[in-house]
């Protein structure tokens, strides 16, 4: 093991600034709900802030433990298998808003499809780092698509297909880097564009959204309601924003203006300006994940600060896709600013995995 170093400052830095503002962006965007909740205080705002505390904790933990205790085979698939369970036992729970992604526990709500993130990229880096020189050997495709298609499976029968897709794809991602064949990529698209068109077909909400996406104007009251006001809040933050806190979309306009478009209020209300300050944070936050997993000392280190960063990153433009009407509504978090405790948990742990790879080289 090489000389443990000082982790990434900048990255930590990265991190830190972004959820500072989405801890702003949250009470800005649930302003107008918590007070038509009646309460004297913003209940969103505050159930963040004590997620982020949990979370930079967790974060601070994973920094200072030696990720190579990922090598172990006990350690390993007892996480998968824990989160797995969870998985499961989600599918048996109650319902909100007909689906079954959350668990309650002693008043607590978790998602386990954001903590399977946090499963499935350590034990498909664990994978690699014993076979990667097999990359093209079923000893190694077998596990590690097997493992994916498990979890994806039971995430899309929550319904969560685009939580499903991130999966898939930070699977895909690893596998790429490690040099997979094209062929093989060939015929997992051959596979899997089908396997997706029917998911989507299938559920009459989802063919919805698909319709609605490519043509919003043309039912701008009903299933083109929520890309159209997106568009609108986007639109009028023009270059400098209308200040925090003064947008208007948020005020019953705009469905999940603290949750599923939380990057529009930001772009209403920080301008064009604003919005690409975050997405240069993100981007240089890609390039700080790059720098770790490229000077990391082993396989492990470099998959999974890759894979960690990958995630993160994917999630942060598909979210801000949505909020343009690039692609259809997903409910794909931003992470460190959309509101929920899981999603900020889940992307605090991985930034810990990251820095903690970073502190080698």
């Amino acid at each position: 093991m090489a000389k443990k170093l000082a982790f990434d400052r900048r990255l930590f830095a990265i991190v830190l600034v972004l959820v500072g503002v989405g801890l702003v962006m949250v009470y800005s965007a649930s302003a107008g709900i918590a007070r038509e909740s009646g309460a004297d205080w913003n209940p969103f705002l505050v159930k963040q802030m004590v997620a982020a505390v949990v979370g930079l904790m967790i974060m601070a933990v994973v920094m200072h433990v030696d990720y190579t205790l990922l090598k172990r085979p006990a350690v390993i698939y007892s996480l998968f298998s824990g989160v797995l369970a969870l998985l499961v036992i989600v599918l048996f729970g109650p319902a909100l808003n007909q689906t079954h992604r959350w668990l309650f526990i002693g008043g607590i709500s978790i998602q386990p499809s954001e903590l399977a993130k946090l499963a499935l990229v350590p034990y498909i880096a664990y994978q690699l780092d014993r076979k990667e020189a097999r990359i093209n050997q079923p000893e190694v495709l077998i596990p590690t698509v097997g493992a994916t298609m498990l979890m994806a499976g039971l995430v899309v029968l929550e319904p969560h297909l685009s939580a499903a897709l991130v999966l898939v794809t930070a699977c895909g991602l690893l596998l790429f880097l490690a040099g997979i064949s094209w062929r093989y990529i060939a015929g997992g698209a051959l596979v899997g564009i089908p396997l997706i068109a029917l998911a989507v077909w299938i559920e009459p909400y989802r063919r919805a959204r698909i319709f609605s996406f490519l043509e919003p104007e043309k039912d701008p009251l009903g299933t083109g309601f929520q890309a159209m006001q997106s568009l609108i809040a986007v639109g009028s933050g023009g270059m400098f924003g209308q200040g925090l806190g003064h947008g208007g979309q948020k005020l019953y306009f705009l469905p999940y203006p603290h949750t599923d478009y939380i990057f529009s209020i930001l772009s209403e209300e920080m301008g064009l300006l604003g919005a690409l300050v975050v997405l240069a944070l993100f981007t240089l936050l890609a390039w700080c994940g790059l720098q770790a997993g490229a000077n990391a000392p082993d396989a492990l280190g470099r998959y999974l600060a890759w894979g960690f960063t990958g995630v993160i990153v994917l999630q942060a433009f598909l979210h801000c896709s949505v909020a343009l009407a690039i692609l259809p509504p997903t409910g794909i978090p931003m992470p460190f600013m959309t509101y929920g405790g899981s999603a900020m948990v889940t992307a605090l742990a991985a930034s810990g995995v990251i820095l903690n790879v970073s502190q080698h080289g």
